[in-house]
């Protein structure tokens, strides 16, 4: 039984680290590490600081991502509006 619980365990781990690992790729290959870093402002804040401004609000996803498509405040994302997701997805979680 406890061999079960780990594997369970240690598996949503890999999924959870894969997924990271995948964002962190779908950032550098879209541009944005160009201008931003995790934990570090570059020439825009960093992700953990976009994530901390926007804790706890409700429609935080749907801001940025509208914000990034039409290029308000950041210059427009030429990602899909999906990869655009993912990657506001995996800021917000940091």
């Amino acid at each position: 039984m406890k061999a079960m619980v780990l594997t369970a365990v240690l598996a949503a781990g890999l999924a959870v680290a894969g997924a990271a690992s995948a964002s962190e790729e779908l950032a550098k290959s879209s541009g944005c590490l160009t201008c931003h870093s995790v934990d570090t402002k570059k020439v825009g804040p960093s992700f953990k600081d976009i994530a901390a401004k926007y804790k706890g609000k409700a429609d935080a996803q749907a801001t940025l991502v509208a914000s990034l498509k039409a290029g308000k405040g950041h210059p427009a994302v030429k990602t899909s509006e999906a990869d655009t997701t993912t990657l506001v997805k995996w800021i917000l979680a940091m």
